[in-house]
């Protein structure tokens, strides 16, 4: 599907997502349980990937009472070996955290994905899986998906950066509770990404999993038991929340965007909020009620580090074309092995559209006064994130913007285009 999206004002209320990240955490730890009720789950393409890995393992997802809750019927600590290859489809955290499950398992499990998930990083966690006794093996030997994995390991320590990819740390720890002896995970470099761990730290506490930080990395315990007898409550998404909120800052008019569902949680990606008022933003976060509104505004240009937030690149790239003078994006080398190389992704379109952009390895700078928007055919790159930004970018542009691919979006935030059109967008979706 493609999307067509002219310059528009937009305002109103709009409900974000619910988070996808606390979705994948918290459909797998109830598949560690004996059974666990979700509520309020996003029900995506991704993390339908993860459901099916559950189900994979001996357990079952009832998604029969639609998208406001998954009863979850888990294979209890232990998981089977399935009969069938697991396709993690486009979903990183999927494979990476089912990785680590599957190496529990006295059997071999085998692992695939699609193009992009198939060129994705998965060495480190693979070697990781030896050192605690597994076997984990890329059938191509060059660290990437397909995968086998198995061994049945029983705990014990493991060195690994912490640069690639927080998911191997957050894939560990899950499967770590349930070992013998327990999982502790000794970083080599310093962790990127830290706050999905804080999010991890927090759901494992939430389903009784005691798991700490520690001088050198990460310790969990064994003979630990999943648990949790009342639903658990998925909070909203600050990653698919930030394209709403951007498009407030730069199409918004007076009235501006009122997103609901912005709770405060570990969320690391709720820096956007910080980001729009250091840009100069008019945006005020209700924290009690849950609401942030954010109004068009002048923007000027800053330096943001997105080490700890590598999924906030494509929206601040795009506030960037917008703002006055120059928005450095740094430390980001770590986003170029995402779905694609985001960096790269949007360097490139964005140019398309009329913007000046400078990329170096760790840093892409926008120089908004040296760009102007106009509307052009842009590539999504099969990456939602991608498709999102660019999209909201269309709001600002002169004439017509064309995003291709925009279907991905059902990775993340199915809902996303009604939601834009909702807010006044003037949209037209055309199916290939």
């Amino acid at each position: 599907m493609d999307v067509e999206v002219t310059r528009s004002q937009v305002g109103g209320h709009s409900r974000a997502p619910p988070s996808k990240s606390y979705t994948h955490r918290a459909v797998l730890a109830a598949g560690y349980s004996d059974g666990a009720t979700v509520a309020d789950p996003l029900v995506s393409a991704d993390t339908r990937a993860t459901m099916r890995a559950v189900e994979a393992f001996g357990g079952h997802v009832d998604r029969e009472t639609g998208d406001r809750r998954l009863d979850v019927e888990g294979f209890d600590g232990r998981p089977g070996v399935p009969a069938d290859v697991i396709d993690c489809a486009n979903s990183g955290t999927t494979m990476r955290l089912v990785t680590a499950c599957a190496a529990l398992a006295d059997g071999l499990t085998v692992l695939t994905g699609d193009d992009s998930l198939r060129s994705r990083p998965q060495g480190p966690l693979l070697d990781a899986v030896e050192q605690l006794g597994g076997r984990g093996e890329s059938t191509r030997d060059n660290g990437q998906a397909p995968l086998v994995v198995g061994g049945g390991v029983d705990g014990g320590t493991v060195s690994i950066p912490g640069d690639v990819s927080s998911q191997y740390i957050t894939a560990l720890l899950m499967a770590g509770a349930v070992t013998d002896t327990g999982v502790t995970v000794d970083l080599e470099t310093e962790l990127k990404s830290a706050p999905y761990v804080d999010i991890t730290l927090e759901v494992l506490t939430e389903f009784g999993i005691e798991a700490t930080e520690t001088a050198d990395g990460y310790r969990v315990p064994g003979g630990q038991t999943y648990d949790r007898t009342e639903a658990y409550a998925v909070p909203g998404d600050f990653s698919s929340m930030s394209y709403l909120l951007a498009a407030g800052a730069v199409a918004g008019g007076d009235d501006g965007v009122v997103v609901e569902g912005a709770r405060p949680s570990a969320q690391g990606d709720s820096a956007i909020v910080d980001v729009l008022e250091r840009m100069g933003a008019d945006v005020a976060w209700d924290r009690a009620a849950g609401e942030i509104t954010v109004r068009e505004s002048a923007l000027s240009g800053i330096e943001v580090a997105v080490d700890d937030t590598p999924d906030l690149l494509p929206t601040i790239a795009v506030l960037g074309a917008v703002a006055d003078g120059d928005t450095r994006i740094v430390d980001c080398e770590h986003v170029r092995y995402k779905e694609t190389d985001r960096v790269r992704a949007m360097a490139t379109e964005l140019e398309k559209l009329g913007a000046e952009v400078s990329e170096e390895r760790d840093t892409l700078t926008v120089h908004g006064n040296d760009s102007r928007l106009r509307g052009a055919t842009v590539a999504g790159h099969d990456d939602h994130r991608i498709v999102m930004a660019l999209s909201v970018a269309g709001l600002v542009a002169e004439g017509t913007t064309t995003v291709e691919g925009a279907d991905h979006v059902d990775v993340s935030f199915p809902g996303f285009f009604d939601a834009l059109y909702d807010l006044g967008a003037e949209l037209e979706k055309h199916e290939r």
